[in-house]
């Protein structure tokens, strides 16, 4: 059985030519070979698998061609280019900074650049993962970096450049690889299917192009893996997304037209369907706000080229597009989006996707209600009302007993209807006054129906009574109204005043005013008791508390702190 290699090995660009998506940095190489403006050092940033080591590769074997073509490509032929091509030149020496970033051995590294080449124009050093280099490496590669032999070219290439101390960024000509195109990686893997003799659907190619993110070599790791896992060498898109565990368009597609139909079970039942497959319903909100964005995308035509899927199905999307409105997308979005954000901290996350999937639901009735115009909204249909027979009974009783009476009993017995216009809500300050008003009436009625006698007492048989009533709140688990009965109390004639710090306390005391005068009242046999709240002024008084008033109590005594106030234009946040 031959040996197997996987096609990022196989199908690695051996030219600029024939480089995927990266013509900007082709362009540029190939002119400063031509003009022979080549700079001592380059840097070449970028995503992972978009093809920075292999562009470094095709730059070392192109400078040392010993029979460059017209357009500034390797020959292949000459001697440089076969060592090169079989691992063997000496010309050309690759370090892996991941695994070698001591200072020994960039040390080794600058020990080697000091022997010239013993064939060829110059000497190329290739050093990948170089953000890997220890600070000190860094600082003992500085010197070399800037002033090089002139047979010596460095090639640095790094996925983060952010890694890389400035001082070695000043000293390198930076290239910025962008990430490759759905487009071009599709077609990309459309070309080696070709040469390999596979048969592959173009959705499939596109989704495959789509999940490796702009990255060719991770595009060309799952095209191995869904040939390996389809039969008869045939790439299709059913495969590709049982394979990959995607979610098939045709359900976004569903759920849009149950939507634009107002059925929300339909949509339950459906999310219930790829539920049971085993997707998350995180991702199923993700996908359908990017369905969502799709069709927003295909409502203009000047987004259209925003739509990165295949023919076919761009062609479903513009179809179902013209029957969405803009407004029902938009607000699919908001609903989705919102979803999105709530999806992890929901306690039901299921009910949580449902409930957006309802609102979508019903999300045409809500627009077209918009729409109405006020006065249409006021008018109300008028419906007769069946009457039954005994209805129609009454009211014929009713019209003859109202002929036997007077002109005057006749205006009595008819009501007269007033207009809901003419109704007016009462204010909240006369609610608040007819309820004490109530409470009040209910106090003094409760008072009147206990009637004592008028029996003389002393302090001390109302301090008495007055501890015992305080005990049974006690025995009451009433914390706080026993807490407020061990105060100061003063007798004069009839009345019973209690000395208090503050309002809080004054209420406190009202909400057991009445049943602790009704026990005192009988234990003492006087009808006559009174009860009244001695609230000290000094603390009655509203304290300071923010800075505004603290500024106020402090210009009132200092008048001339206002006047600075607004020379420096002081806040008084302090």
């Amino acid at each position: 059985m031959d040996n197997f290699v996987v096609s990022a090995r196989k199908y690695r660009p051996a030219t600029f030519e024939s480089v995927v998506g990266q013509s900007h940095i082709t362009t540029t190489l190939k002119n400063a070979i031509k003009s022979k403006h080549l700079a001592q050092a380059f840097l070449f940033c970028g995503p992972r698998g978009v093809g920075k080591t292999t562009n470094a590769r095709i730059l070392a074997k192109t400078i040392n061609c010993e029979n460059i073509t017209a357009d500034v490509e390797a020959c292949n032929v000459c001697d440089s280019c076969k060592s090169f091509n079989n691992n063997a030149s000496f010309n050309v020496h690759e370090l892996d900074a991941a695994s070698n970033n001591s200072v020994d051995d960039i040390r080794s590294l600058v020990d080697q650049v000091r022997y010239p080449p013993q064939y060829g124009k110059y000497k190329i050093y290739i050093i990948d993962e170089v953000h890997m280099l220890s600070t000190a490496a860094f600082n003992a590669f500085l010197k070399t970096l800037e002033e090089p032999p002139s047979y010596a070219i460095f090639i640095l290439a790094t996925t983060e450049k952010h890694k890389i101390i400035p001082t070695i960024l000043s000293r390198c000509q930076i290239f910025d690889f962008n990430r490759i195109q759905v487009k071009d990686i599709a077609d990309h893997l459309a070309y080696i299917a070709k040469q390999e003799n596979i048969k592959a659907e173009a959705q499939a190619l596109h989704l495959i192009a789509q999940k490796a993110d702009g990255a060719l070599r991770d595009a060309l790791s799952i095209f191995d893996l869904i040939v390996t896992f389809s039969s008869n060498n045939t790439v299709t898109y059913k495969t590709t997304i049982e394979n990959l565990h995607i979610l098939d368009y045709d359900y976004y597609f569903r759920m849009t037209d149950v939507f634009h139909k107002q059925d929300a079970p339909a949509a339950l039942l459906i999310f219930d369907e790829i539920l049971k497959q085993g997707f998350d319903g995180h991702n199923f909100i993700v996908g359908i706000s990017e369905h969502f964005r799709n069709l927003l995308v295909c409502k203009d035509a000047s987004t259209l080229k925003l739509l990165e899927v295949a023919d076919d199905v761009k062609k479903k999307y513009s179809e179902q597009a013209q029957q969405c409105s803009v407004s029902f997308l938009m607000s699919c979005l908001n609903i989705a989006n919102t979803c999105d954000l709530q999806y992890k901290s929901s306690r039901n996350q299921r009910l949580h996707v449902e409930l957006a999937l309802m609102k979508m639901a019903y999300l045409n009735s809500a627009i077209n209600l918009s729409k109405l115009n006020p006065e249409e909204l006021k008018k109300k249909p008028e419906t007769p009302i069946k009457e039954t027979e005994k209805t129609v009974a009454f009211k014929k009783e009713q019209a003859f007993s109202i002929k036997d009476l007077s002109p005057k009993e006749k205006e009595n017995a008819v009501p007269k209807s007033e207009s809901k216009s003419s109704m007016k809500l009462p204010k909240l300050d006369t609610l608040k006054q007819e309820v004490r008003d109530d409470s009040k009436k209910q106090e003094d009625k409760k008072e009147s129906t206990q009637s004592y006698g008028n029996k003389q007492f002393s302090l001390e048989d109302v301090k008495k009574y007055w501890n015992s009533f305080a005990l049974n709140l006690k025995n009451e688990s009433k914390k706080s109204e026993f807490i407020i009965m061990d105060r100061e109390i003063t007798l004069d004639k009839n009345t019973i005043k209690v000395k208090l710090d503050n309002l809080i306390q004054a209420d406190q005391l009202d909400s057991i005013k009445t049943d602790l005068l009704e026990f005192l009242r009988k234990k003492l046999d006087n009808n006559n008791l009174i009860l009244e709240s001695d609230v000290s002024e000094s603390e009655g008084k509203r304290k300071i508390y923010t800075s505004d008033e603290k500024f106020k109590y402090l210009s009132e005594k200092y008048p001339f702190l206002d006047d600075m106030k607004k020379r420096f234009g002081l806040e008084t946040d302090f």
